[in-house]
C-alpha cells in the first residue's frame, strides 16, 4: 500500500527495507508511532503531501491487531482505507477537476481560468507518480476530458494480488494552488 510493506504478522516497513533485516530497523510498536515515522522526510523535512514518495526508512511497527493496523495504515495515508470501501461499495464520489476548481472561491477563484492543456501538463507534473504523488487518480479534467500527461498505469484503481492502490477521487489542495500560479503566470508549470 503505498510505499508500505504490510509483512508478518501486523508488521509494516518502508517497502524498499524488504530486505533489511528486523535488528537493523529501529521498532515501534504504537499505531500512533506511524503518525511520527510519517511527518517528516529522510532529510528531515515536513511532508504536507503524506501520498508523496518521500517516506523515510529504517523502520518496523509492529502492532497487536487487525484494528491497531487499520489505526496505523489510516496515520501513514489519511482516509485511503475509507476510500476503498467506498469504491467497492460503489459509493465513492468522483469529483472532475474542473468542479472543484469552479467551487474555489477568494484567492483561488481564479483557478477557474485554467486552460485544458494547462491542467493537463500541470497534472503531468505534480501528480506524477516518481517525485509527485503515489494516487491512483480517478477522476477527468473535465466530462470528456481526461488527463492525457501520464501514463494509464497511473488511472487503474484495481488491487493486484499483492498490491492495493491509493486512490484520488478529487484534486487536492496543493494542485488548486499549484493552478492558481499558472494561471497567475500565464504559462504552463514547470
Amino acid at each position: 500500500m503505498g510505499e508500505l510493506l504490510i509483512t508478518g504478522r501486523y508488521e509494516l516497513r518502508h517497502h524498499l527495507d524488504a530486505e533489511t533485516p528486523t535488528e537493523a530497523l529501529t521498532p515501534y510498536s504504537r499505531p500512533a508511532a506511524a503518525r511520527d515515522i510519517s511527518l517528516y522526510d529522510a532529510e528531515g523535512n515536513y511532508r504536507p503531501l503524506k501520498t508523496a514518495p518521500t517516506l523515510r526508512r529504517g523502520w518496523l511497527l509492529a502492532v497487536a491487531s487487525p484494528e491497531e493496523l487499520h489505526e496505523a495504515l489510516d496515520a501513514f495515508y489519511p482516509a485511503m482505507l475509507a476510500a476503498r470501501l467506498a469504491l467497492l461499495q460503489d459509493r465513492l464520489a468522483v469529483t472532475p477537476l474542473r468542479e472543484t476548481l469552479n467551487r474555489q472561491s477568494g484567492m483561488y477563484a481564479i483557478t477557474r481560468k485554467i486552460s485544458d492543456s494547462q491542467a493537463d501538463a500541470l497534472i503531468g507534473t505534480l501528480c506524477r507518480t516518481a517525485g509527485g504523488c503515489l494516487k491512483t487518480i480517478l477522476w477527468p479534467i473535465s466530462a470528456g476530458r481526461h488527463v492525457t500527461s501520464l501514463p494509464g498505469d497511473k488511472f487503474r484503481a484495481d488491487p493486484s494480488p499483492s498490491s492495493l492502490p491509493l486512490l484520488c477521487a478529487e484534486a487536492c489542495n496543493l494542485l488548486v494552488a499549484k493552478a492558481r500560479e499558472v494561471v497567475k503566470q500565464g504559462a504552463p508549470p514547470q
